[in-house]
């Protein structure tokens, strides 16, 4: 990343060093030539230089790309909260439980991994077929063959098949009465689906670029300015009253400035108008696809070890009726302590049980 940020400043700066250099002789030919001639040629230049709307072109594209930058970031998916809903909603150590859990975001992180290998070629490189999707551990051998089988039904891309494998397994889930509530499944669908949208926006933004001739008219644009700019910027007379010119600089140090800006923004715009590709600048999809597996693993088995105390599960606690009296007794299981405010009207007893 530093290395590029390095090299776009040099690239500006040799822009800038270039224009002092054609302005140099640009002067000699104000010295060679007939003076008069040649100030009319500069004012010339100065006329038909600002009928040139390039802070407005420039400006505008500008936030075009960027805004579409943004937009393509916020599109990446993440499947922290789903780990955390699966967790959440789909508690319980025994193997259907865990297997569960394991198989969705195994799911939901193949739907990802196959749309970043649709979008990034370095991705593409290391994801390229279905078997080194299964050697890097997001399909099984009969998922391959189920996915082969869909090769041949359709040219269409598959990122959808997993996430419907993900909303079987909730929905067997909630049959098998491992989900609770319909209402956490529905929450686990919605979530699943919420992914699956922003898979989808990755591809429409890698679709559906900038049309390249409206990059190619602001790069003309600016360059074009600049080109005016060395025979506008020149020495004029201030004696001769030309109009808006009561000092000059032999130096043109605004228009160095504007060349810093314009040219500055211009390269802006290159680097973030495909953040898709393999420059140091792009998205890195490789390091966030195996930073998705780790976190996936983190948020939706963790270890008694990395919960605090404060979550622990409370101890059991049952309320019961007792004959002749009005108030709910709560019955405390032996050598267990119970943190709670106590109402005032509650009876509140311990009991010891038998051995």
């Amino acid at each position: 990343m530093e290395t590029i940020h390095n090299t776009q400043v040099c690239f500006i700066f040799t822009q800038m060093n270039l224009f002092s250099v054609l302005y140099l002789c640009s002067l000699i030919y104000y010295i060679l030539l007939h003076i008069r001639n040649f100030e009319s040629l500069v004012l010339h230049c100065i006329r038909f230089r600002n009928l040139i709307p390039v802070s407005f072109v420039l400006g505008f594209y500008v936030s075009l790309v960027v805004s579409r930058w943004w937009g393509t970031y916020q599109s990446l998916p993440w499947p922290d909260t789903l780990a955390i809903l699966m967790a959440s909603h789909l508690p319980g150590q025994d193997d259907l439980s865990q297997k569960d859990r394991a198989a969705v975001l195994r799911y939901i992180n193949l739907t990802i991994a196959l749309t970043f290998s649709m979008v990034s070629p370095l991705v593409k490189n290391k994801l390229g077929t279905l078997n080194a999707f299964m050697n890097a551990g997001y399909l099984t051998p009969e998922e391959v063959h189920i996915l082969e089988n869909l090769e041949k039904r359709t040219t269409k891309h598959k990122t959808w098949v997993p996430i419907m494998w993900a909303c079987k397994v909730i929905e067997r889930a909630r049959k098998e009465q491992r989900l609770t509530s319909d209402s956490h499944q529905k929450v686990l669908i919605t979530e699943v689906m919420n992914i699956r949208k922003q898979c989808g926006g990755i591809i429409g933004w890698n679709e559906y670029n900038i049309p390249l001739v409206y990059t190619q008219v602001v790069t003309i644009a600016v360059y074009s300015f600049f080109i005016f700019s060395l025979i506008g910027e020149q020495f004029l007379d201030p004696e001769q009253n030309y109009k808006d010119n009561t000092i000059d600089l032999f130096v043109p140090v605004f228009a160095l400035l504007q060349l810093f800006f314009y040219i500055g923004w211009l390269k802006v715009a290159e680097a973030l108008l495909n953040p898709f590709g393999d420059d140091d600048h792009d998205f890195e999809f490789v390091p966030m696809l195996q930073r998705h597996l780790e976190m996936s693993s983190l948020l939706s088995e963790p270890s008694p070890s990395d919960l605090p105390s404060t979550i622990v599960d409370h101890p059991e606690v049952s309320n019961v009726k007792v004959e002749g009296i009005g108030n709910d007794i709560i019955v405390v299981k032996p050598d267990n302590s119970v943190e709670t405010m106590l109402a005032t009207d509650t009876t509140y007893v311990s009991y010891q049980t038998s051995s």
